[in-house]
């Protein structure tokens, strides 16, 4: 399958440059269905280019919390500067506690095949 999703320009970058290999996301509906072989384009919102890479691990947590403490969370997009004041809560901002508790969280590791610049 093939799948899109939009990232703000700095986790776009960190995908793009291999600092960042894993995506974070609620477990709703839609990412529910991804599974490792999968593609996926992330587009940045700011200037629409695309990456398109492949789900190579999937990540499954009941919530942020346990997610940040089994995932190494310089591959999520933290880098050395912010490791020691990370936490779970940053990602509230994104996803409620309740749609947490609801559709629970997961951790997508993927691979660049090929980055797309309009």
């Amino acid at each position: 399958m093939i799948y899109n999703m939009n990232l703000h320009p700095e986790p776009y970058e960190m995908i793009k440059s291999g600092v960042k290999t894993i995506e974070l996301r609620l477990n709703d509906e839609k990412r529910s269905l991804v599974e490792v072989g999968d593609t996926i384009f992330f587009t940045n919102t700011q200037t629409e280019n695309r990456i398109e890479t492949i789900v190579t691990e999937l990540y499954k947590f009941k919530s942020f919390e346990e997610l940040y403490k089994e995932l190494p969370l310089d591959k999520c997009g933290y880098t050395e500067v912010d490791l020691p004041t990370a936490k779970a809560s940053d990602m509230v901002a994104y996803y409620s506690i309740e749609k947490q508790d609801k559709y629970g969280v997961l951790g997508i590791e993927v691979r660049i095949v090929k980055a797309h610049t309009i």
